[in-house]
């Protein structure tokens, strides 16, 4: 099964006015009291307005006309073999948004949507069903370049179609496309280097388990990719306890409900720089962000704009109350995983003239001595020595875990700034941090042999790894579980001798932080070998409703000939085979998440 989620550039005129004829009818009627504005409605209620903050266009309002609504449910009827999508809706949704919101419809489709609701008029309480009919346009994006050549488009095809217990569910893909060339000339170079060169284009949408789009976030009310401070990596999407997505980009990180309303859209403080990866939802209101120091007098007395190492905690009103450098938490020369990474895949900075080449220690010290600073492979503050792709807050011990790419290493630091363990080789650290690694053990217990990155039995480490995640439901004291996606690139410090022997792994670990020892409990990956091998970006995340684990395999394909062909898999929480698998076609992944929309609408 293969559905087509098209990003096109062309709003047909016919397709317009078929939008405005079902939604927006009006005219103007004037009279003694002053003019009088109606518009076209189809129910007992007011007007059906889509798109209603301008950047999701698959949401509509039905308005309240005027009376009172206490609660009301929503059901998206489904296409012949579809999915369909419902939930309630309580008292506050209905007064914020003035109406019942609508979401989770089909693009370039006559909706029908069924709502049942209780009206207050004249303190006569009435409860109604109604059907009605509402139109979408063509899931639209703009990516700014012309020529021969048509749009992109990717396809989903289904592999397993879902069974019962995963036939509701909701995938939020964040994706990018090519930087767009109105923003070649956006860059930084004040002190020298950063990291904002990159800038590409948003691509993201929910689709259902048919492969079907039920949401898209149309980005240029809120980006612009000739403005540094609107521009960027859309990137650390999470939906909150109160059903709203948060989320970065460049310069800045924002909240924004399922319907498109701003809840904040803020600027980054000015001491700090280059959002990119992870912004995690604290308690309280507060948000962990991974960015840079704006401004940073190394030792030397050189002042350098850092890249990806940087940690803030801000509170609800964008105060920035604790910070972790990690350049003086961490060893920033410790390289012997930079000597062993792909250069062709450094992340998002993919060179295909790169491929399989590696660093030596006298090219990253040449780069030292030419004082080059930047978004480059290098020890050293100023330098991609870090590269921290995520980062959680474990409220249990009031400490922050962050994964380093460019350490392979998932490591817990407390509020003290104290590292409390790290979870990597061994190889490579400095003395002082030698008794916070943890140790290997089998099932009984038993300690396992290492020797330069590899571990006698199944277990393994992680290797420039996404996501270093805990997992609350399944942690207890001093016992954390913990899930990794262990991409796989400079496994055992060393490139193989052919790129097709290369292989991820979605991971979980039990570590005992009292006994300073970690257990890997599931993986799943090396089975299948280079087929799901994904160099950069991913994601592995526990689902508490289904007892899941959701993997996105984000970057298949990203060093290769036949384009990036993600693959989003679900599996039954200790099973060996996923239950759902979808492949995605010429796309760029990040990674994915679990949308539930009664989150946002229930309260």
């Amino acid at each position: 099964m293969q559905k087509r989620l098209e990003w096109r550039v062309v709003w047909t005129s016919a397709a317009l006015t078929a939008s405005l004829a079902v939604t927006t009818s009006a005219w103007a009627i004037g009279g003694p009291s002053g003019t009088k504005v109606g518009f076209k409605t189809q129910g007992e209620l007011g007007e059906v307005v889509s798109n209603p903050y301008d950047i999701a266009p698959l949401t509509s309002v039905i308005r309240n006309g005027g009376y009172v609504l206490l609660d009301a449910h929503v059901r998206i009827v489904p296409k012949k073999n579809g999915q369909t999508i419902e939930y309630d809706v309580g008292p506050t949704a209905l007064r914020t948004h003035g109406g019942i919101p609508v979401f989770g419809l089909y693009a370039d489709y006559l909706n029908t949507v069924e709502v049942s609701y209780t009206r207050v008029f004249q303190g006569k309480q009435e409860k109604k069903t109604e059907t009605y009919k509402i139109w979408t346009p063509p899931v639209y994006l703009d990516p700014a370049w012309g020529g021969a050549a048509p749009v992109k488009t990717f396809d989903v095809e289904v592999k397993k179609r879902a069974p019962a217990e995963f036939g509701d569910r909701l995938y939020l893909i964040n994706n990018l496309i090519p930087a767009s060339p109105k923003g070649v000339r956006a860059t930084w170079n004040n002190p020298t280097g950063g990291a904002l060169e990159w800038n590409n284009y948003p691509q993201n949408a929910v689709i259902d388990t048919t492969g079907e789009v039920r949401w898209y976030l149309q980005p240029d009310r809120i980006y612009d990719p000739r403005d540094i401070y609107r521009s960027g990596i859309m990137m650390g999407f999470h939906q909150n306890p109160d059903g709203a997505l948060s989320w970065g980009f460049g310069q800045r990180y924002v909240k924004y409900d399922l319907m498109g309303r701003k809840i904040f859209d803020r600027r980054l403080p000015d001491n700090y720089a280059d959002f990119s990866h992870a912004m995690a939802v604290g308690e309280d209101g507060k948000y962990y962000l991974r960015v840079s120091s704006a401004d940073l007098r190394r030792p030397d007395n050189t002042r350098v704009h850092t890249v990806r190492d940087v940690i803030i905690e801000v509170d609800a009103n964008g105060n920035v109350t604790d910070e972790w450098r990690l350049f003086d938490i961490l060893d920033p020369n410790r390289n012997i995983v930079l000597k062993s990474i792909d250069q062709g895949a450094v992340c998002l900075n993919i060179d295909v003239n790169q491929v399989g080449k590696t660093l030596t220690a006298e090219q990253i010290a040449k780069l030292e001595a030419q004082h080059a600073f930047g978004d480059i492979t290098g020890t050293g503050a100023g330098r991609n020595w870090a590269h921290v792709n995520s980062v959680d807050h474990d409220e249990a011990d009031d400490s922050i875990i962050i994964s380093s790419r460019h350490q392979s290493s998932v490591i817990k630091i407390g509020r003290d700034k104290e590292v409390k363990w790290i979870l990597s080789a061994p190889n490579g650290w400095a003395d002082r941090y030698r008794d916070k690694i943890l140790t290997p053990i089998d099932k009984d217990g038993k300690p396992l042999k290492c020797r330069l990155g590899k571990c006698e039995g199944d277990f393994d480490w992680t290797w420039t790894q996404h996501t270093g995640w805990k997992i609350d439901e399944l942690s207890k004291g001093d016992i954390l579980y913990l899930s990794v996606f262990d991409n796989g690139d400079g496994r055992a410090f060393t490139q193989p001798a052919k790129p097709e022997e290369k292989y991820s792994r979605a991971v979980i670990y039990k570590i005992d932080q009292k006994n300073m020892t970690v257990q890997q409990v599931w993986d799943y990956g090396k089975e299948r070998g280079n087929e799901l091998y994904s160099a950069i970006t991913s994601s592995v995340e526990y689902q508490k409703d289904k007892n899941s684990v959701l993997v996105y395999w984000a970057s298949i394909g990203v060093t290769g000939k036949d384009g990036i062909n993600p693959v989003l898999t679900e599996f039954r929480y200790g099973e060996s085979e996923p239950a759902v698998e979808m492949r995605l076609r010429n796309t760029m992944g990040y990674r994915a998440l679990v949308i539930d929309p009664k989150k946002a609408f229930e309260h």
